[in-house]
């Protein structure tokens, strides 16, 4: 049984759809359940296993921690309540899974790099937020590196998905609405379609159960290749046309992120390598191309 916290967000509800499809039993809880809280958290574990059979398959043994506070520019004033959610609501989560013997997978993010790479950051390098938010979620990481030891933390980078906002919606919306949008060009990272990192998130999980252990710890997970906003904006005004989806011909422009002040510093460069995940499940990763082009196409696209 997987317990999968943060089920209403864009991921979480993704992630919900493809343990259903494979038939993974699990059971889900939203803002409702107050990660902040020990006491809320422990309840809803022990009500929830008060609730369920003692047969093997319907306890729980994987805790999917998809909940945060992902607001980047309103973090900068929103400090204290970004740090409560994203550190001390993962450091109760890692408390409860080490009590009762619980493996965790955390969704982490690029935001823990300072953006001065220039090529692709491998789960190795040095932590350096630039932001609140960034630094709110590197703590985070901290605080299950110090309490587990039975855990996945899977960053991940400019994600997108059907069942939230997010810059495809955005960009859609925008595209048959105005005839002329400017999108920052001097930034790059890597688009990534929810459905990649839950489908990475099921595999971990199978193989687990199937005695095929992935070893623990930091794993880099995100389609394949790199891009700069700009160019993204360009593909998905290409898929858009191509699916219907977008209508007219909005022209896009570049600009520089001078030009596009906003609360919270960006990364210039966060582009994470995945060669360590896609070896030890023994995959291979999507271009982010291909993945926009398939997001398109799928009866879910929805924009909200």
């Amino acid at each position: 049984m997987i317990w999968l916290i943060g089920a209403k967000g864009m991921l979480g509800q993704e992630l919900a759809r493809q343990l259903t499809d494979e038939k993974i039993n699990f059971i889900h809880s939203g803002s409702e359940t107050d990660i902040t809280s020990m006491e809320a958290l422990r309840s809803f574990y022990e009500n929830s296993m008060s609730k369920i059979s003692g047969s093997d398959d319907k306890r729980i043994d994987f805790v999917v921690n998809c909940a945060a506070y992902t607001k980047v520019d309103l973090a900068e004033d929103e400090k204290e309540k970004a740090f409560s959610v994203n550190q001390e609501g993962s450091k109760n989560i890692a408390k409860l899974c080490r009590e009762n013997s619980l493996s965790l997978i955390h969704v982490s993010t690029d935001y823990v790099f300072d953006g001065s790479a220039t090529s692709p950051i491998d789960e190795e390098c040095a932590k350096s937020p630039i932001g609140v938010y960034g630094q709110s979620k590197s703590k985070g990481e901290d605080e299950i590196e110090q309490y587990m030891t039975r855990y996945y933390i899977l960053r991940t980078s400019w994600l997108y998905g059907f069942y939230g906002k997010n810059f495809v919606y955005t960009m859609t919306k925008l595209m048959n609405s105005k005839e002329e949008l400017k999108v920052v060009s001097d930034q790059r990272g890597t688009p990534t379609n929810c459905a990649t990192l839950a489908k990475v998130i099921v595999e971990i999980i199978k193989k687990n159960r199937k005695g095929d252990l992935i070893p623990y710890g930091i794993y880099n997970v995100n389609d394949g290749g790199e891009t700069s906003w700009f160019y993204f904006a360009q593909a998905i005004q290409k898929c858009g046309a191509k699916s219907g989806k977008i209508s007219g011909n909005c022209r896009v422009n570049p600009c520089a992120t001078a030009d596009y002040p906003t609360k919270a510093k960006r990364p210039a460069y966060s582009v994470l390598s995945t060669e360590k995940i896609q070896k030890a499940l023994r995959i291979r990763l999507p271009g982010w191309e291909k993945s926009l082009k398939s997001f398109f196409k799928d009866k879910e696209f929805n924009v909200i």
